[in-house]
């Protein structure tokens, strides 16, 4: 089973690629992807997943 599952299937749901969070991180694709794979502690994931929310909002709002 993937780890930070809950991250990955958020982004998904709401269209954001990985390499998005990266982007918006300032750190590589590489990068990102080997973070996600060993589980992160739950300040962190909070913190992976407001990025999410704050990506998708932008995305939101561009296309309106």
């Amino acid at each position: 089973m993937l780890a930070n599952t809950d991250i990955r299937t958020t982004a998904k749901e709401k269209g954001v690629r990985l390499w998005e969070i990266a982007e918006h991180l300032r750190i590589s694709d590489p990068t990102m992807t080997r973070k996600l794979r060993r589980e992160l502690p739950e300040r962190e994931k909070k913190y992976f997943l407001n990025i999410i929310d704050k990506i998708a909002a932008e995305k939101k709002n561009a296309a309106d």
